[in-house]
């Protein structure tokens, strides 16, 4: 450094000699003599140590010495008072640590890019059949095929199908995640297998060899990461596939739980007119570099729109499509909440910033002398607001650093606790975004609570100042500043409370509400039986009512039921149909609605109760009169006013006009099948062994078997296993959950809501609670001389005790007040997060307001009662 220095003060020197020399040669030929013209230029010129400490500053290094001299006593002034440093390092680190962390969710969910190439080019494609319920579906064949030929936006087309696939031939037979794509699917992300290659363009051909692809997670655990796996065979779904790549690690598509792809395969039949009703492919595209979304909008509605004339009959109530950016898709509803929560633990961060300002301008009254005494020396008042600025950067730096430690460990926690539904999860961390955000904050925190004080400090009249003012009151201007900062703390830390009382009042009223079954005791499993084993369904059925019948008979087993789509899985299943003795009107759609195939003791087993009627029996056989159940919400829609027991609806044979009439014989309870908070849906309830068409052309591969236990339901997981092993050793079991569990999971994002911003609120009412202490505390210190004649001369403590409660419950109201005006605005936000409660529930604007004023009056309450305890001749002794 010290090089350095004379290498630059020597670079300098030669600099203004040459400019000086420069001035005496111009003079000299102006005909001034060289005696003259050197003391005239040295004259003009000026001071030339002037001259060079104004140089030194333009370059910065004399600036940089002056810095780091700041940076020195900074950190002794900090170190100077370490319970003051404590405490303000600890606040920041609070509120840096909280927006770090929450910023990192932020990031990785709604700012981070896909992993692909080009991400902000690919879409999503989406059918719209224009009737409530079905505005998003997924495409059929056909549609997927019209799009593909006359959609002139896109570069590039794919469509997949996710499945399950069974994983057999190994030690331990595994359901897997499986997703059949279009060929062209890894080029289009702009993605390639880390080892072999990826699918071509004819393998989507059918009859050709079939191939896979395996995840590398897969790969890893399955196959012990062998690289001579490639080019071998593995049995899914009780046929050989031979095995040509492994994605990179970090790979996921179109799910997190995707473990192997095969291609899709469309064969003529799908494409047939009788299937362009069969909506299960989802679809991504690429657009073409020059076009944009709306670009692509518009060509898809009016495709849609040709659509829609040319197939009429299909399309009866209206055909439409959407395109959607596909990270809009992947990050779902998710946004609004994200952002709720970072403007949440912004709210803390200003709190945080009030609390420090609050303690930087007591401190800067204690140091009122000193800073007076260093302007009486000369120091100028830009070279003070330059100290006090470094001083309280240097302080939201160290909390700052602290506040990584603290989001660091925040993230992994907000990983591991967050629901599972929050999209690219596994993908949060702290990258060099979020270190960057953290020292903008701190640096920006730094100026923002650093400014007032260091103003307040600049204005200082240095005769008062210079005078011994112990025991004397704070100045005004301090005061008001001071007071209007725990008042926006209070308005700031209530809208918090607010919107946390709401979220916990919904909380409450979705516990409320009843699942319509018997949670208790439930177990819950899948079964998924290959096709090549279990190829129609005469065999498919007969396999699910052995198990039945099996898991029925062990010891600890109440009952065993069998459901094709279970409560709370995540799965529906719609189907349209015709109700006898009303015909649909040209024009309009018929009857959809939820289509469940159980067994006879599905009901008992999951103490769903009957409301009317009969339930089923061991007589519905395939050869017996077709029967059906359907809940009450199916009942009030259809048949509000009338029996609804002897009707019957049919839900095939409907094209050719030659319905299969099944017969309504009982009604049962509602159920709450797609979570807490939604209303139960219209459903229709069939045998499953009733096949919905004629035998040869129905399939029944997927049931949920439930099991109801005398004990723990989670005992009978390895009897579950054992059972189904012994009627089929490589059939694997999936998604085996206790109905708790699923209820839980259910509701697990509002809880995560909840006790999220439950927590932010927590740490801003603490904070607030400390800053009005904080005040006060400093209101009584400086103010014991007057408390000290006010007892003297004869008032009682509990008038001293008034006179400071006075003080700081008129800052509580006033920021009760600010509060209640903003949270009625702020809390509209919330409308989406709320279930059972309006965003101006009336009792938690009742009840948060009076919470926080009793934690602010405990707050007050003890520098206030130290006040009465002066002692009146300490407190006049230095007079």
């Amino acid at each position: 450094m010290k090089f350095w220095r004379q290498r630059k003060s020597e670079e300098l020197d030669a600099e203004i000699r040459s400019h000086l020399d420069q001035a005496i040669r111009d003079r000299i030929e102006r005909g001034e003599t060289p005696e003259q013209a050197r003391a005239n230029a040295i004259r003009e010129f000026g001071n030339v140590g002037l001259v060079k400490e104004v140089t030194r500053e333009m370059w910065g290094w004399a600036s940089l010495d002056r810095f780091a001299q700041d940076l020195r006593f900074g950190l002794r002034m900090l170190r100077k008072k370490p319970g003051f440093s404590l405490v303000a390092i600890l606040t920041l680190a609070l509120g840096i640590g909280a927006n770090t962390a929450i910023f990192s969710v932020v990031n990785a969910v709604l700012l981070r890019p896909l992993p692909y190439a080009q991400a902000e080019r690919l879409v999503a494609l989406w059918s719209n059949l224009l009737r409530p319920g079905l505005e998003k579906l997924a495409l059929s064949a056909p549609e997927f095929k019209d799009f593909k030929e006359q959609c002139r936006a896109f570069e590039q087309m794919a469509a997949y199908d996710v499945r399950n696939l069974s994983l057999t031939g190994v030690e331990e037979p595994e359901l897997l995640p499986g997703a059949f794509v279009s060929p062209q699917s890894f080029a289009l992300l702009g993605v390639q297998p880390a080892l072999g290659r990826a699918f071509q363009a004819e393998e989507d051909q059918p009859g050709r060899e079939q191939v896979a692809i395996l995840s590398h997670a897969l790969w890893q655990r399955r196959f012990g990461a062998d690289a001579g796996l490639l080019g071998r065979s593995v049995t899914l779904d009780g046929k050989p596939v031979t095995v040509i790549g492994v994605m990179p690690g970090d790979f996921r598509f179109p799910e997190n739980e995707v473990q192997v792809w095969l291609p899709l395969v469309i064969t003529a039949d799908l494409l047939t007119e009788n299937n362009r009703g069969s909506h299960y492919l989802n679809v991504i595209a690429r657009l073409k570099p020059d076009v944009t979304v709306t670009q692509a909008k518009s060509e898809v509605v009016a495709i849609a729109q040709r659509m829609a004339k040319e197939h009429a009959g299909v399309y009866r109530g209206g055909y439409g499509a959407s395109v959607v950016p596909l990270h809009e898709e992947v990050v779902g509803n998710v946004q609004w909440l994200l952002l709720i929560l970072f403007g949440a633990v912004g709210l803390v961060l200003l709190i945080a910033c009030g609390n420090v300002m609050n303690l930087l301008l007591v401190r800067a009254a204690q140091r009122e002398k000193e800073i007076a005494v260093r302007l009486t020396l000369g120091a100028t008042r830009f070279r003070l607001i330059r100290q006090l600025l470094t001083e309280s950067v240097l302080l939201s730096l160290l909390g700052g650093g602290l506040g990584l430690l603290l989001a660091a460990w925040g993230v992994r926690a907000l990983v591991v606790l967050g629901p599972a539904d929050i999209p690219r999860l596994d993908e949060i961390d702290m990258d060099y975004r979020a270190l960057g955000f953290t020292l903008a904050t701190s640096i920006l925190t730094g100026l923002l609570f650093g400014l007032a004080p260091v103003m307040q400090s600049s204005r200082l009249r240095l005769s008062e100042s210079l005078k011994d003012r112990r025991g004397a009151s704070d100045s005004p201007r301090r005061r008001r500043l001071s007071d209007a900062l725990v008042v926006a703390e209070f308005a700031l830390a209530l809208v918090l409370l607010m919107g946390a009382g709401l979220l916990f009042r919904s909380f409450l009223q979705l516990q409320e509400v009843k699942p319509g079954f018997r949670v208790e005791g439930l177990l819950s499993l899948r079964l998924i039986l290959p096709q090549s084993k279990y190829p129609d369904f005469t065999r498919q059925t007969a396999f699910f009512q052995q198990a039945i019948e099996s898991l029925d008979t062990q010891s600890g087993v109440e009952s065993a039921g069998a459901i094709s789509v279970l409560p709370l899985s995540g799965r529906t299943s719609d189907r349209s149909f015709r109700i006898e003795g009303r015909a649909v009107p040209p024009g309009q759609a018929g009857p959809d609605e939820e289509l469940r195939m159980v067994s006879a003791d599905y009901f008992r087993t999951m103490g769903i109760p009957l409301v009317k009627g009969r339930s089923f029996s061991d007589r519905d056989l395939p050869d017996s009169p077709r029967v059906a159940l359907i809940n009450e919400a199916l009942k009030k829609r259809y048949w509000p006013d009338e029996e609804a027991i002897g009707k019957r609806i049919a839900f095939s044979g409907l094209r050719e006009n030659k319905p299969d009439w099944c017969e309504i014989v009982g009604v049962v309870a509602d159920v709450r099948h797609s979570g807490l908070d939604v209303p139960a849906m219209p459903e229709v309830y069939l045998p499953f062994r009733q096949s919905l068409f004629s035998v040869a052309d129905s399939n029944l591969r997927s049931l949920y078997l439930v099991i109801r236990t005398a004990a723990d339901p989670l005992s009978g997981m390895a009897m579950a296993r054992g059972r189904i092993a012994a009627l089929d050793k490589d059939q694997p079991l999936t998604d085996i959950r206790t109905m708790e569990q699923r209820l839980n999971g259910s509701i697990a994002q509002r809880r995560f809501n909840m006790l999220l911003l439950g927590l932010f609120a927590a740490v801003a009412l603490t904070l607030a609670a400390l800053g009005i202490y904080g005040v006060l505390s400093y209101a009584v210190t400086q103010r014991t001389r007057e408390i000290g004649i006010r007892l003297a001369l004869g008032a009682a403590p509990r008038d001293v005790l008034g006179l400071v409660l006075l003080q700081g419950v008129a800052l509580v109201l006033a920021g009760v007040a600010l509060g209640l005006i903003a949270a009625l605005a702020v809390t509209r936000l919330l409308a989406d997060l709320l279930y059972g409660v309006g965003a101006t529930d009336a009792m938690t604007f009742i009840v948060i307001p009076l919470l926080l004023g009793s934690v602010a009056l405990l707050a007050c309450w003890i520098p206030a009662r130290r006040a009465t305890k002066v002692d009146p001749l300490i407190a006049l002794r230095h007079e």
